[in-house]
């Protein structure tokens, strides 16, 4: 069964980097795009990034290019997604979801991803 568990979530102040992590299981990442998103309190979630890793490409978000990264270790079957300059506005709780055969070749819409994670919060905040 296709499982996805986000961790590394926190309280972190203006300017600090946080690492989430993605571990999957049930899927082999080379036929998933794997992606994160996030949802704000009071507004609709919104893709933050994604990966397909079998053909290196990834997508960003304008509002985190730069500052985030999104990474996969095929070996453990995780996905990171490497926050930093963090900014009060990109305090919400992020999820991460899979697509199984997805391209990635935009910044992840909700209405593609199949699989779901339950979110890990992140709080960004002197």
């Amino acid at each position: 069964q296709l499982q996805l568990v986000e961790s590394g979530g926190g309280l972190v102040q203006p300017g600090g980097s946080l690492r989430l992590s993605c571990a999957a299981s049930g899927l082999t990442l080379d036929y998933y795009a794997i992606a994160w998103l996030r949802q704000a309190p009071g507004k609709e979630r919104e893709g933050v990034s994604c990966i397909r890793s079998s053909v290196g490409r990834t997508r960003f978000a304008d509002s985190v290019k730069g500052r985030f990264t999104i990474s996969t270790d095929n070996a453990k079957n995780v996905v990171y997604l490497q926050m930093d300059s963090l900014k009060p506005e990109d305090t919400a709780v992020y999820y991460c979801a899979a697509t199984y055969g997805g391209l990635c070749t935009q910044v992840p819409l909700t209405t593609i991803y199949k699989y779901w994670g339950q979110g890990t919060q992140v709080t960004v905040s002197s």
